[in-house]
């Protein structure tokens, strides 16, 4: 956009005052095109980097490099869907359930990379750092800010809910979290539990039902089920030193110089 409309809109969007206070001076200067450029180019540059750090994604392998033939049930169309960050939009939450090693949490990784990108703002974090964290905050000030952390961002990812069991405090902590975001912000939850079974997970917890009600209210839920894969591979690089070990090193024959 060149025209001096579109220009003043872009440095206003910048807020650019120094500019916009000299603009009759300058509206015509060859040069304000590419500045802006600049601008814009450095402060996106500038922000996703911002957001990637915020996220706390780690390291993970790419949604490419999945392989969607080990689940014995992964729904790929919807998860695919999922990438598309539609359900960001909405407000709606996402549900990963699945026994542990079938990709639950490579693919929530994946999927708030994507969002990342897509400019969104995410926190990546497990359910034993995000609700041992709250319950340890030592006084309401401390406990209100962690509170406002964990519900600022556009998407919520808790991995591993139903890996441990929790105290009643820490039901009523997670029920905090999710009731602040409902339909207002998304959540995604990995978790190796139907919901049945999170009672387990929170022994004794009058919140449970609240709390998977709300969970469930606006969510996408994808089953899937399979071996795990992590040991699948634990299994085939064990395979892989044992052979090595197996196969005879050639031997290189004498040399006829003295």
């Amino acid at each position: 956009m060149s025209t001096p409309d579109a220009l003043m809109a872009r440095a206003k969007a910048l807020k650019l005052y120094g500019l916009l206070a000299h603009w009759e001076e300058i509206a015509e200067a060859p040069w304000l095109a590419p500045l802006l450029d600049w601008e814009e180019h450095e402060r996106a540059r500038r922000g996703l980097e911002r957001r990637l750090s915020n996220a706390h994604l780690g390291r993970f392998k790419p949604l490419a490099d999945f392989d969607w033939h080990w689940p014995t049930q992964c729904d790929r169309p919807a998860i695919e869907e999922l990438m598309g960050l539609r359900f960001i939009l909405d407000a709606a939450n996402v549900v990963l359930l699945g026994p542990n090693g079938v990709g639950k949490t490579m693919i929530a990784r994946n999927i708030a990379h994507q969002a990342v990108l897509a400019g969104h703002t995410v926190l990546f974090t497990s359910a034993g750092h995000m609700l041992n964290e709250l319950a340890g905050a030592d006084g309401d000030n401390a406990l209100r800010h962690r509170l406002s952390v964990y519900a600022r961002p556009r998407l919520l990812v808790v991995d591993e809910v139903g890996y441990l069991s929790y105290s009643n405090r820490h039901a009523d902590l997670l029920f905090e979290i999710v009731s602040r975001r409902y339909e207002a912000k998304s959540t995604l939850i990995t978790t190796n539990r139907p919901f049945a079974e999170w009672g387990e997970v929170f022994p004794n917890a009058a919140c449970v039902v609240s709390l998977v009600d709300r969970l469930v209210h606006h969510a996408e839920i994808i089953a899937i089920q399979g071996e795990s894969y992590r040991l699948k591979e634990a299994k085939e690089r064990s395979e892989r030193r044992l052979k090595a070990r197996s196969t005879p090193r050639s031997k290189h024959p004498k040399s006829d110089e003295p």
